[in-house]
């Protein structure tokens, strides 16, 4: 059986990653996903290296290009105009990340593009939207992440703030717009019709604040930064062991606290009218917290890992990247993946993490060589060798 997106087609006119990483779970759905790129250069992560390919494709490419097709088009000349209109009139979706207005100059916005394929779902990720006093600004992720919110609630409490360590407002927005996407193709079986989906990395930025932007909203005090503590949990957090080791305690109610105190043999703190209920330990966590880290430098890392996990308390370690390739759940899990691309080079990916009982992902192919497939998808559209020659010649392909 195909996958559940078979027989759907996409155009991805995005690069870099929130528009790809949309793309890329289309693609691992089953979707035809026909990547279009820059000829000559085509996605600008195609170079950001090291690492890379022995072929000198970038691992960032990689990352969010796995089940694509590439063709190389020169949008700004009438005849790469024409072979989009020409793809979109087949297409089911187009994805698009370019700044709002861009694409009208070359006649290949929603209004143009809709008025060939009444039924085109159009997705457009920017910035900030496709309207607005920020509208016309460009986005990236590390601005989004300082503007939203979520760096002054991210680092230590003592210090700078931080960003997250990979791009989540790209990530995210990315999520967001392939449910956006999904969501427009169920609403087009009702109707007929397509839609346009206006996406914005700092509109979704702000939604996956979560609970921390209901702190707010409810309590009225802004949220402070904590490290590596939980503003509404208390013990949730990081602590050192013995050995300069660390572990993670996620405490989530009153029983599993009564738990942890036990482990660490003072039953005492759990009868305590400062710590016996969750909201109690919050107001006195900075009394709480230092008791709690004495006592976890005592034995090591592990031996409080048993021990927790022995008492049904949640907590586990803080494993680096190799770590948490090699653990036997993900092994399981097979969250990690190779392909051979078409040059015959191995490439090592991240699995998707989506399990379908019935249309299962698939991995058809593996991130391509920039415009791989041009020949192929010009000749489905009609191209003749001939013709495909002279646009090359040309430079718009």
């Amino acid at each position: 059986m195909g996958g559940a997106l078979e027989g759907f087609k996409v155009l991805d006119l995005s690069r870099v990653l929130a528009g790809p990483w949309a793309g890329q779970l289309l693609a691992d759905l089953g979707a035809d996903v026909i990547k279009i790129e820059r000829p000559g250069e085509g996605d600008e992560t195609r170079a950001w290296s090291p690492p890379s390919l022995p072929d000198g494709t970038a691992a960032y490419f990689l990352c969010a290009n796995r089940g694509k097709r590439s063709v190389t088009v020169d949008i700004t000349r009438p005849e790469g105009q024409d072979i989009i209109r020409r793809l979109a009139a087949e297409a089911d979706v187009v994805l698009e990340n370019y700044k709002v207005g861009g694409l009208a100059k070359y006649g290949l916005d929603y209004a143009a593009l809709s008025a060939v394929n009444p039924a085109l779902v159009y997705c457009s990720i920017t910035g900030f939207g496709q309207d607005g006093p920020y509208a016309s600004m460009p986005g990236y992720d590390f601005i989004i992440q300082g503007m939203s919110g979520l760096m002054s609630i991210t680092g230590p409490a003592d210090g700078e703030p931080h960003k997250v360590g990979v791009a989540t407002t790209d990530l995210f927005t990315g999520l967001y717009a392939a449910n956006a996407i999904l969501a427009a193709l169920l609403a087009r079986v009702r109707t007929g019709r397509g839609q346009h989906i206006d996406m914005a990395l700092f509109d979704c930025a702000v939604a996956t604040l979560a609970n921390v932007s209901m702190n707010w909203l409810i309590g009225g005090k802004v949220p402070p930064r904590l490290g590596n503590a939980h503003p509404n949990i208390v013990p949730y957090q990081v602590f050192a062991t013995e050995g300069g080791g660390h572990f993670i305690l996620a405490c989530g109610n009153d029983r599993q606290f009564v738990a942890v105190c036990e482990v660490a043999g003072h039953s005492e703190w759990s009868a305590d009218e400062r710590f016996s209920t969750n909201p109690a330990r919050v107001r006195h966590r900075a009394e709480l917290v230092p008791l709690l880290a004495g006592v976890f430098l005592t034995r090591s890392r592990d031996d409080w890992l048993a021990r927790l996990d022995a008492a049904g308390v949640p907590c586990g370690p803080i494993n680096t990247i190799d770590e948490a390739f090699a653990d036997p759940q993900l092994v399981h899990r097979a969250m990690a993946i190779s392909m051979i691309d078409s040059r015959g080079q191995k490439v090592p990916l991240s699995g998707c993490p989506i399990k379908l009982s019935d249309t299962p992902v698939g991995y058809t192919l593996a991130p391509p060589a920039l415009g791989e497939h041009t020949d192929e998808v010009l000749a489905a559209l009609g191209y003749d060798e001939a013709r495909v020659a002279e646009l090359r010649r040309q430079g718009a392909i």
